[in-house]
Parts: C-alpha cells; sequence; structure tokens
C-alpha cells in the first residue's frame, strides 16, 4: 500500500518527508505556499505515521521503497515512465530522501535536505545517548507523546522562533504513535550514508537552523563538502524546525534554489 500524504496545486512534483519528530502536518504551511508558486506540493506519512502502513522490518530500505513507489505513482506518465521529482526532507526525511536518490536517481532532479545530516553514526556517542534519552526516557516514564512534545518542542527551538511554528511541532510530535516513534529513532542511530555522498549527483541545497544542535551549521557546512552539486543555507535565530519556526525565511531559501537550479541552468559547485 502506498503512504498516506496530502497534496494541493499542479505544476512539477515537490514531495516533503517529514522529520521522526513530526507528520505531514509539520508541513503545512509549505503545502501551501509552495502550491500557490506552481508546484505540485505533497508531504507524506512517513510509514507508521499518521494513516501510512508501517514497513517491516524498519529500516531505510524498506522507508526508501514506499517512497519511490509514492513518487512513480505520483509521476508515471502514459507512456509507463515516470517524470522525477524534488525531494525535501526534514531531519530523518532527509536520510530518506538521501537513500532515495542513491538508489533510485532518475525519480529526483533536485534535492533538499533541512536539519539532515548523511550520518546519525558519525555523531559523538553522549551527544547519539542523549539524543535518544531525551525522547525515550520520558515514554519510559509513563508519558505520553503529547507530554514528551511539551518538554521536547520548546527546548529545540531557537530564540526567533515564531510561536505559531513551535505550537505547531508540539502539535505534529503529540500526534505520533509511541511504537513507530521507537522504530523509527532506532532505525535512525543505524543511519549512515556518509561514504555515498559522491554519488550524489543532483543538485542539492542544505539548509539548517543557526541554533540546531544536531545538524549544527558546522556539520552541515562540512557535508556540504562531499557533495558535487551542494549549496548551503543557515537560517538565523531558529532550531530544529527551520520551516516552522521562519517559514517565510525557509520557503524564500528553499524557492531561490530552485530558480536557480531549474532544469536547462548551470549550476556550480558548493555555496555557502
Amino acid at each position: 500500500m502506498l503512504p498516506r500524504f496530502t497534496t494541493l496545486g499542479r505544476g512539477p512534483v515537490l514531495l516533503m518527508l517529514h522529520d521522526v519528530d513530526a507528520s505531514h502536518v509539520a508541513f503545512a504551511p509549505q503545502v501551501e505556499s509552495f502550491a500557490l508558486q506552481g508546484y505540485q506540493a505533497v508531504a507524506w506519512d512517513m510509514p507508521g505515521y499518521g494513516h501510512s502502513p508501517p514497513v517491516e522490518p524498519y529500516d531505510f530500505k524498506g522507508l526508501a521503497a514506499r517512497c519511490v513507489a509514492l513518487i512513480e505513482a505520483l509521476t508515471q506518465r502514459p507512456d509507463g515512465s515516470h517524470a522525477s521529482v524534488i525531494l525535501l526532507g526534514q531531519g530523518m526525511g532527509g536520510m530518506v530522501a538521501q537513500e532515495v536518490v542513491l538508489r533510485r536517481p532518475d525519480l529526483v532532479n533536485r534535492l533538499i535536505l533541512s536539519g539532515s545530516l548523511a550520518s546519525f553514526v558519525d555523531l559523538p556517542a553522549a551527544q547519539r545517548e542523549a539524543y535518544a534519552s531525551e525522547r525515550t526516557a520520558p515514554l519510559d516514564a509513563g508519558l505520553n507523546m503529547r507530554d514528551l512534545a511539551q518538554r521536547l518542542v520548546p527546548r529545540q527551538v531557537g530564540p526567533g522562533s515564531l510561536p505559531e511554528g513551535a505550537q505547531l511541532a508540539e502539535h505534529a510530535l503529540g500526534g505520533v504513535f509511541v511504537s513507530t516513534y521507537r522504530r523509527a529513532l532506532d532505525a535512525q542511530s543505524r543511519f549512515d550514508r556518509h561514504a555515498a555522498l559522491a554519488h550524489v549527483r543532483v543538485p542539492t541545497l542544505l539548509l539548517t537552523g543557526e541554533f540546531d544542535g544536531v545538524a549544527t551549521p558546522e556539520r552541515v557546512q562540512a557535508m556540504a563538502l562531499d557533495l558535487p552539486l551542494a549549496h548551503c543555507a543557515v537560517l538565523s535565530g531558529v532550531g530544529r524546525w527551520p520551516n516552522l519556526e521562519a517559514p517565510d525565511d525557509f520557503d524564500a531559501a528553499v524557492l531561490s534554489f530552485l530558480a536557480d537550479t531549474a532544469p536547462g541552468m548551470r549550476t556550480s559547485g558548493t555555496l555557502h
């Protein structure tokens, strides 16, 4: 079965993949704004999230396969071939996006990675443990996902975050199923595609927030050096959810990148 998704607009497909801490709801502002700019804006619920059937086993191979199936369903031409899409992934969604473009480069024409890394394994062990504990310890203590969201989100946003954006981030995380959340966190903890970055041959935008403690500006800029066609942007004043904390700045950065790398235009190397 295909993952569930929401869509608005007509034009080139711009498919958005949410983070482990979210759902399709987290891209609600972008679905509207990108549709208004002439794209078919699509935001999925990752398998196991919302009403999307889970995958077994819960790993990036299975998640990427479901994403490929959705892309093919969205882009099938009358002759049976498929058009390519713009793929935008936030956090863990960016890891799924990397897996997709590495497995099926023919289906992706541009890649946007927001608050995402090429490897979770490369993070210091203490930081990986703290990341997991901050999310699972409250659940182990008997709190629910809404309780977790109310604790976690305020610690992850930046000082310039829109209050409405933080509230939407809490709402998105609060609706995630506990069982799926644990499995997704486990899968993310083992993700490592750092060695494959040189094989990503599509124009790629790396976005992160100034106060993102995981995909820090320094880590994202270092990642950009390993991508052949990378552009890098750091949004000031925001943290883990730049698309919600500063939606206007986020959308402007994405749309500028898409305009500069439209099919037929030449793209240069890494920009900072």
